[in-house]
């Protein structure tokens, strides 16, 4: 009896951490990033003392324990963009007039043009939008827990803490945008420079205050080794300037703009779309 016990014993062991393992990641997305309420409140410091120190005092716990009840003990699947109201009232500030950037589908690029808000200031730029940038997150139901296995795709569901969370400051972000708004674009993108869905055409555009606008100014720009598959006036930036103008905006568009082509060409020096004339 004891020589059949241990076999039939390490057999259950085995089928019950493959079980667990399986039940451990229950989406097909990343889990929850490690550390994550030290990387949140971290940033929040980096960005009031160093970042952007015109927005004045904010209150870092505060804004951490506001963002993480806007999802925690939830299904992970019905977390909606109002969740994060308290969150974004705590860490709401001012946007320069003419700053604004809107993109899509390049923002490591954005990052890099704007410089951290010192020439434009981009969504990622503003408090709301740096403490939770390149981050996972997901709680689970009647659990105080993060899950740090896996957390929804907007594939699985569309409700869930990540896309909610930058709907809600996409349309924070549009709100509070004013003056000369520029809008940066990937004439390269599979698709077309100016996806719909995307958060620009469905929570960007509707949310914009047209009575503090100015102007806006599309850039579209080809990656330098990429394919030239959309520019101004034709294809899905057509329908862009059409959607604008149409809402009583005043439009222009520019392919390839030089100061943004200057700081591509920085990796990409030998390109011939590189090339300084002499």
């Amino acid at each position: 009896m004891m020589n059949l016990f241990f076999p039939l014993l390490f057999v259950s062991v085995l089928c019950m951490n493959s079980f667990s393992g399986v039940q451990g990641r229950k989406w097909k997305g990343e889990g929850t990033t490690q550390n994550l309420e030290s990387i949140l409140i971290g940033r929040c410091y980096d960005y009031i003392r160093i970042v952007n120190p015109a927005v004045g005092a904010k209150n870092c716990s505060q804004i951490w324990e506001a963002f993480k009840n806007a999802f925690i003990n939830k299904d992970p699947c019905s977390i909606l963009p109002k969740d994060y109201e308290l969150f974004i009232n705590l860490t709401l500030h001012t946007i320069p007039p003419n700053k604004s950037l809107f993109w899509e589908n390049n923002q490591l690029l954005v990052n890099s043009f704007a410089d951290r808000g010192r020439r434009y200031m981009s969504l990622g730029d503003t408090l709301f939008g740096f403490v939770g940038d390149f981050l996972y997150w997901c709680g689970q139901a009647d659990s105080p827990g993060l899950d740090y296995e896996s957390c929804p795709t907007t594939m699985e569901c569309e409700n869930n803490a990540v896309e909610s969370f930058w709907r809600m400051a996409s349309i924070t972000y549009a709100q509070h945008s004013s003056g000369v708004i520029r809008v940066l674009l990937n004439g390269s993108a599979e698709g077309g420079a100016y996806p719909q869905p995307g958060f620009f055409a469905d929570y960007e555009i509707p949310n914009l205050q047209k009575d503090k606008i100015s102007q806006i100014v599309i850039w579209v720009v080809d990656d330098v080794e990429g394919p030239d598959i959309d520019s101004c006036g034709v294809n899905t930036v057509k329908t862009l300037e059409t959607r604008l103008k149409t809402l009583g905006y005043d439009v222009t568009c520019t392919d390839n703009y030089k100061s943004v082509m200057f700081l591509l060409c920085l990796d990409n020096p030998d390109d011939s779309k590189c090339a300084l004339a002499s």
